[in-house]
């Protein structure tokens, strides 16, 4: 217990103290982003969950989404980025060859990084992304629409749809590359709305051959659904800390206007805040409540971000603004990880507010 509340207050006083008074500047510029990067790794905070034998610190769930809670609050493009390695620690660590494992794990605290391409199992109809097994391996071809982190990450984990329905993961180089017959090639990166400087790419895989030592495991047909029920609250602390920024804009507002009905606002939202992340907690066996409480979670970041934007006034339309970037930055948590489900209960909360 010691050490995992050591590792949260060395997150806090970085957070605080270097990344918040930063996170427009990180916002925008890739360098800043990487400079906030490279101070997690030097805290060892990029492997949260990774086990003890392999270099610890095995940060049990809920703690680990308080760190990520706690890390979008301050900059949502860097929660972004680091979670897409945080999930490459986590599935190896689950899921990885015990090879992999030995190979991997005690490097992925700070010195190799290891981003994640498998949305694309994500969609209905026809895979854009397929492996064929081969000798000494498996042959991948398609598209990976998104994979963020490039010149961050050295290497990303990748999802394929296997003939059999099956889906093969394993890692696979972040860089432009041909070899053994085949290429891999990236087109970007994108321009986007919000979270630009994490460098998210498109990725485009020409008969690769993802060799056996780097197959990281294989899940059955719809696994990846099955997981994502499973999991449906787990996005929701990146909302949850997207709403406190919000709040946190709102409460300078009142410091520097001191009028009463801004306090007033805040003192509801933050009541509101309180019981949503008290529901988030519970993750309730029923998938019901847990979309519910995860469509909770969407609409309160943007509604928090949304009176941080207010609350600024006519100050909040300059891109220098932070009410402007956090109201950005809800709009990525309100579809990151969106699956059919999550989009129909974020949408009945939209028609039908006041409802928990």
């Amino acid at each position: 217990m010691e050490a995992i509340i050591h590792e949260l207050e060395v997150a806090e006083e970085f957070l605080v103290n270097y990344v918040a008074p930063r996170a427009n500047l990180i916002d925008g510029d890739v360098e800043e982003l990487r400079v906030a990067l490279q101070g997690l790794c030097d805290r060892k905070l990029m492997a949260l969950r990774r086990p003890v034998e392999f270099g610890g610190p095995e940060l049990n769930e809920t703690s680990f989404r308080m760190f990520q809670e706690a890390v979008a609050r301050r900059s949502g493009s860097l929660a972004f980025l680091q979670t897409q390695h945080q999930s490459a620690v986590s599935m190896v660590a689950k899921w990885g060859s015990q090879e992999l494992k030995q190979d991997y794990l005690p490097r992925m605290a700070d010195e190799h990084l290891v981003g994640i391409g498998f949305s694309q199992l994500r969609r209905p109809g026809e895979p854009i992304m397929r492996a064929r097994e081969v000798d000494g391996g498996y042959r991948l071809d398609g598209l990976v629409p998104w994979v963020t982190g490039h010149l961050f990450y050295q290497e990303f984990l990748i999802g394929a749809a296997l003939p059999n329905g099956e889906s093969v993961f394993g890692i696979v180089p972040f860089i432009d590359l041909e070899q053994d017959g085949g290429a891999i090639t990236f087109e970007g990166p994108m321009r986007l709305a919000a979270m630009e400087s994490p460098q998210t790419m498109e990725a485009i895989l020409t008969n690769w051959l993802l060799p056996t030592e780097r197959v990281a495991f294989v899940k059955p047909a719809g696994w990846l659904a099955n997981n994502d029920m499973i999991n449906v609250t787990l996005q929701a602390w990146f909302a949850l800390g997207c709403a406190r920024a919000g709040l946190d804009i709102v409460d300078q507002a009142y410091v520097h206007r001191g009028a009463p009905f801004i306090q007033k606002a805040w003192f509801a939202l933050d009541e509101e805040l309180g019981r949503c992340r008290g529901k988030i907690m519970e993750n309730e066996e029923d998938l019901g409540s847990r979309l519910r409480a995860r469509a909770w979670a969407i609409d309160l970041a943007a509604r928090c971000t949304h009176a941080g934007v207010i609350a600024s006034s006519g100050a909040a339309n300059s891109i220098h603004h932070a009410a402007q970037r956090v109201y950005r930055e809800a709009l990525v948590y309100s579809v990151s990880a969106q699956t059919q489900d999550i989009m129909e209960a974020s949408l009945n909360r939209l028609v039908s507010r006041g409802k928990v």
